[in-house]
């Protein structure tokens, strides 16, 4: 999850966003609730470790028990990953095209 957090006061919680604009040109405004400070949200997706810019986009599953202990495929996820931080993803995607696999699996809610 990108963590946003206001570039005047560092507030991280007290956020509000606007989306605006046609589809594919949105642009998100953002507002605090603490300092009053409005900007427009920077969606360039970014390294969470690294800050890089240079990701790659790809698709990992997200899996549930459907019945016993049988997972099924319920959802896929875009996932931004770095050449650098994500490389041993990065190459199972390129390879195999197919979905990663999820980062958690679902436990037994016993």
């Amino acid at each position: 999850m990108t963590l946003i957090t206001c570039p005047n006061c560092g507030e991280e919680e007290n956020l509000d966003g606007v989306i605006k604009g046609e589809p594919g040109q949105e642009t998100i405004t953002v507002t605090c609730g603490s300092c009053d400070l409005s900007w427009v949200r920077d969606r360039t997706p970014t390294c969470p470790t690294c800050a890089a810019t240079d990701l790659r986009q790809a698709a990992r599953s997200i899996v549930e028990k459907s019945r016993g202990t049988q997972l099924s495929i319920q959802a896929m996820e875009v996932v931004f990953l770095c050449p650098a931080c994500d490389a041993a993803d990065l190459h199972t995607w390129n390879q195999s095209n197919t979905p990663l696999r999820p980062r958690e699996m679902p436990v037994d809610g016993d």
